[in-house]
C-alpha cells in the first residue's frame, strides 16, 4: 500500500545497539543497506511491471492489470495499482499517457492506475510534515491535485463497476479535503457492497476516523474493533485495533504499556488472522511488519524474529514508514529481536 499519508512521528531511533547487528549478521540476516525502502515484501511480477513502467513500457503494467480486473481480485487489484501508480505516473509525460494513446480513454485499469497515482503525487506535494511546518503554496498543490480525485476514481468506477478499488481513493480524498463523514459513510457502502473485507480499504477508513484527520480515538477504535469482529479469520482485519492504536497511544507509551494483557490479546488475535491467511495475500507482509515490531516490544523475541526473517530486505511498512529513516528503525528492533531470541 503506497501512499505518503501524513505521519507525524518524524523521529530517530536509539543509537544502534553493535552487539545486535553483529547478531543479525549472524543469523543471515541484511544490513541497512540492502533494505528496500519502497516496498513491504517482495513481489517479482509487480516489480518487473513497475520497472518496465518506469523505462516507459507500459505492456506488462497493463496485462498484470487486466489480470486482476478479469478475476476480480480486487485485494491484489490494489496493491498492483499502488505500485504502478506512483506519483510519477501522474506526469504530464508519464508511461499512462503512451497507454492511454494505444488503449483510448475508456480503458478501466488505466484508469484506477490514473486516479491512484493522483492520490500519490497530492501527498508528495504535500509532504510529510505537520501542518505548521507545511508551506501554503504545498497546501494549494494537495488541495488542487487531490480534488481532481473523486472524478478520476468515478470515472474509473464507471468504467468497472464491480471494482471497489476506485472508492478506497474517495476515501482519501475525503480525508485530505474535509469532506464530512455523510460522504464517507456513502462511500463505504459503495465499497463494503462490493467487497466488505478489503484490507487497504479497512485501513483507509481507519485513518479517516483517526484524530488526525477527520475524528477521534473513540471513532477510530470503535470502528476497528467492529471491522475486526466482523470479520472472517484469514482477513488480517483483526489487525484494525492494534493499527488504532499505534495510531493513537504509541507516541506516549511506556514500555509496560506494551506488555500489557490488552494489548498482548490483540497481537495475539492478529497472529492467529495471519496464520489462517492465504499465503499470497497481497497485505500479510504489512501485517508481519507491525506484528514483529509490537511482539519485540512485548520481548517475545522469538515470535518477533520469525516475523522479521519473513520480511527482512523490505521496509515500507507501519510502523517503520512513520520514522525519518524506516531502514535504520528495523533494523533497530529487528537486531534487538536477533540478539535477544534463543539460540537455536
Amino acid at each position: 500500500m503506497a501512499l505518503a499519508v501524513v505521519h507525524y512521528r518524524r523521529t530517530t531511533v536509539d543509537v544502534p545497539d553493535r552487539a545486535s547487528a553483529r547478531a543479525s549478521r549472524k543469523s543471515g540476516l541484511l544490513p541497512q543497506s540492502r533494505q528496500h525502502t519502497g516496498r513491504a515484501a517482495p513481489d517479482p511480477e509487480l516489480e518487473q511491471a513497475a520497472a518496465a513502467a518506469a523505462r516507459g513500457s507500459w505492456e506488462p503494467a497493463a496485462r498484470l492489470m487486466a489480470d486482476t480486473r478479469e478475476r476480480g481480485d480486487w485485494a491484489r487489484r490494489s496493491a498492483c495499482a499502488a505500485a504502478l501508480g506512483s506519483h510519477r505516473a501522474a506526469r504530464p509525460d508519464s508511461w499512462l499517457h503512451a497507454w492511454e494513446a494505444a488503449a483510448g480513454p475508456d480503458d478501466a485499469d488505466l484508469a484506477v492506475v490514473r486516479a491512484k497515482a493522483l492520490v500519490n503525487l497530492a501527498w508528495r506535494q504535500r509532504g510529510g510534515a505537520r501542518a505548521k511546518h507545511t508551506s501554503a503554496e504545498q497546501f494549494a498543490g494537495f488541495h488542487a491535485t487531490l480534488a481532481r480525485v473523486p472524478q478520476e476514481s468515478a470515472r474509473a468506477a464507471e468504467l468497472n463497476p464491480a471494482d471497489p478499488t476506485p472508492y478506497v481513493y474517495r476515501i482519501w480524498a475525503a480525508l485530505g479535503l474535509g469532506h464530512p463523514e455523510e460522504d464517507m459513510l456513502r462511500i463505504w457502502k459503495e465499497i463494503t457492497t462490493r467487497d466488505p473485507y478489503h484490507y487497504d480499504a479497512h485501513y483507509a477508513a481507519l485513518q479517516y476516523w483517526c484524530a488526525k484527520w477527520r475524528g477521534s480515538e473513540e471513532r477510530a477504535m470503535s470502528f476497528a474493533q467492529r471491522a475486526a469482529a466482523e470479520a472472517p479469520v484469514g482477513s488480517l482485519l483483526t489487525v484494525l485495533p492494534l493499527i488504532a492504536w499505534f495510531e493513537h497511544r504509541h507516541s506516549d507509551a511506556r514500555s509496560a504499556d506494551f506488555r500489557s494483557p490488552h494489548l498482548v490479546s490483540l497481537v495475539d488475535a492478529a497472529l492467529a488472522d495471519l496464520a489462517a491467511a492465504p499465503a499470497n495475500h497481497p497485505n500479510a507482509a504489512e501485517v508481519r511488519h507491525l506484528l514483529a515490531y509490537f511482539l519485540t516490544r512485548q520481548k517475545r523475541y522469538d515470535a518477533a524474529l520469525a516475523q522479521f526473517r519473513l520480511v527482512d530486505g523490505y521496509v515500507a511498512a507501519l510502523p517503520w514508514k512513520y520514522w525519518t529513516d524506516p531502514a535504520e528503525t528495523f533494523c533497530h528492533w529487528r537486531d534487538r529481536a536477533a540478539r535477544r531470541a534463543r539460540r537455536r
